[in-house]
């Protein structure tokens, strides 16, 4: 097959078609044919995916049944087909114009490494979002990497998470397929996400230093911006970025992504200019506009200005009016999630460790909020972090759910005794405990 029918640019018509490259790279697309900045790049679309996997000759996938003879098969298929398309090289139909497009893309960047992300047929769409459950590969710089990058992607569809993850949507891995989005990386000096609307009626902008991989893994509390529904600067409030997630420059060339640790003001220095979130606000209203809904957005800020990653379906809830008896006992502020109330025992955990000492119907308080506990999530009637903001991943699986969330508390788990009755506003931002 030639190489238009498998991989083609942003630019071109067949990326609109979400159900061959799926809604991460459609949405994007879509924004790009709208006038919003997006960086260059090449969809591969699910095509490439279900040819590459019909190779193997892996036969059907065991469906149904609860026997545990069924149960295993199915999970014995899993591991094959993730491991096939982890280890065996990428037949020669693919190959061939994938490597073109990945060499006609870098001279357009001037030697730029690449991303490869994920676009599932089944994610970013309105009740699976399946934030933070597929993968993304930044940096890279070499054949090999991008190679393993690719076929990382495909086998994420099969990764344990996101079964998990499927298996409690009602779906399966066998019923949808994967495409992938290639794109030069963007040298961020400044990343975050957007959301479009709150619970308030307002528009919110997170920010933080280098990458946006600090947001999305909760493992920073971002700058917070709050607009108004118009677009007009409301509020501003400072983060704690300790780190900035980049690349290491070495010979006019960006080589790999690195962590470094952040000290000083430049930890409380606000990330983005007062234009610079106005003008992150238009984006989110187009953005908005298109989608004929409200949107959740990432974007990164290099030396070419603002450039939107991605556009996902927003789930915001409203504001609900706490007891009176709540409005007498201690609170904490923090970033909210935005959607939901709820209330239970605080449980407070360390590390992941500790998570199986979550019961049914508690507070989880942890200090980081990272996709890990997104398995968690089911069983939980809120969750608290020292760390993370609205626009993490684990705050848009939250939202998606319906489960209240308050993050970047600040020393929450040292605050908030174990065993209390605690109170989670998930749209004010606020944790309330009884005395």
């Amino acid at each position: 097959m030639s190489m238009e029918q498998f991989i083609f640019p942003t630019t071109d018509l067949a990326a609109l078609d979400v159900d061959r490259v799926g809604p991460k790279a459609g949405n994007l697309a879509a924004l790009g044919r709208a006038g919003l900045p997006i960086p260059d790049g090449f969809c591969i679309d699910s095509g490439a995916y279900r040819r590459q996997l019909a190779s193997f000759g892996l036969g059907a996938v065991p469906r149904g049944g609860d026997s545990d003879e069924e149960i295993m098969a199915a999970r014995r298929h899993a591991i094959e087909t993730r491991l096939a398309l982890l280890s065996r090289p990428i037949i020669s139909e693919i190959f061939e114009p994938l490597m073109a497009a990945r060499q006609a893309i870098i001279e357009r960047s001037g030697g730029a490494p690449l991303a490869v992300r994920s676009s599932s047929l089944v994610e970013d769409r309105f009740g699976s979002s399946f934030a933070g459950q597929f993968e993304s590969y930044l940096g890279l710089d070499n054949e090999e990497d991008f190679l393993t990058a690719v076929r990382a992607c495909w086998a994420a569809l099969w990764a344990p998470r996101v079964l998990r993850y499927m298996q409690n949507h009602g779906a399966s891995p066998a019923d949808t397929a994967m495409g992938v989005l290639v794109q030069p990386l963007v040298a961020a000096r400044v990343s975050g996400g957007g959301l479009s609307q709150t619970g308030d009626g307002d528009m919110l902008i997170n920010a933080t230093w280098g990458l946006g991989t600090a947001i999305a893994q909760g493992e920073v509390v971002p700058d917070r911006y709050v607009l108004t529904a118009g677009g007009q600067m409301s509020s501003s409030e400072a983060g704690r970025k300790n780190r900035s997630d980049g690349c290491q420059h070495h010979k006019l060339r960006y080589r790999s992504v690195e962590t470094r640790p952040l000290r000083g003001d430049v930890v409380s220095e606000m990330c983005l200019t007062d234009a610079q979130v106005i003008e992150l606000g238009g984006y989110l209203r187009k953005a908005a506009d298109l989608m004929g809904a409200p949107v959740e957005i990432e974007w990164a800020l290099g030396d070419s200005g603002i450039r939107l990653l991605q556009s996902r379906p927003l789930h915001i809830g409203p504001a609900q009016v706490p007891d009176e008896i709540w409005l007498r006992h201690p609170k904490l502020n923090g970033q909210p999630a935005g959607i939901g109330w709820g209330t239970g025992r605080a449980c407070v955990v360390s590390c992941e460790c500790e998570l199986s000492r979550v019961g049914p119907g508690d507070i989880l308080v942890t200090k980081v909020a990272g996709p890990a506990l997104s398995r968690i999530l089911p069983r939980v009637a809120g969750v608290v972090a020292e760390l993370g903001g609205s626009t993490s991943h684990l705050a848009s699986l939250a939202r998606e759910r319906g489960i209240p969330m308050v993050l970047g508390v600040h020393n929450a788990t040292q605050r908030i005794p174990n065993g209390k009755h605690t109170a989670v506003d998930g749209v004010a931002g606020i944790v309330r405990w009884m005395n």
